[in-house]
């Protein structure tokens, strides 16, 4: 009964540290874009940000799939 909840948990784990960033990724990227065709003057300024942002969102995804497989060690 403990493996079957610490395999649902680390399925969770998975889904909402992927799903979470994967949203904000596309709208952080939509918006960006809105920014770069008001202003294309400003188009290398908001690129680095953006970098910067998707860095910090693919590195919540990387934390919660280190967070899943340490619950699946705890299994075996």
């Amino acid at each position: 009964m403990t493996s079957a909840i610490i395999a649902l948990a680390a399925a969770l784990v998975m889904g909402i540290a992927t799903v979470g960033p994967a949203l904000a990724q596309g709208t952080v990227a939509g918006k960006a874009m809105e920014g770069i065709a008001r202003q294309p003057e400003v188009a290398g300024e908001l690129r680095t940000t953006l970098i910067i942002a998707m860095a910090f969102m693919e590195a919540l995804t990387i934390y919660g799939l280190l967070i899943a497989f340490m619950l699946l060690g705890k299994m075996g």
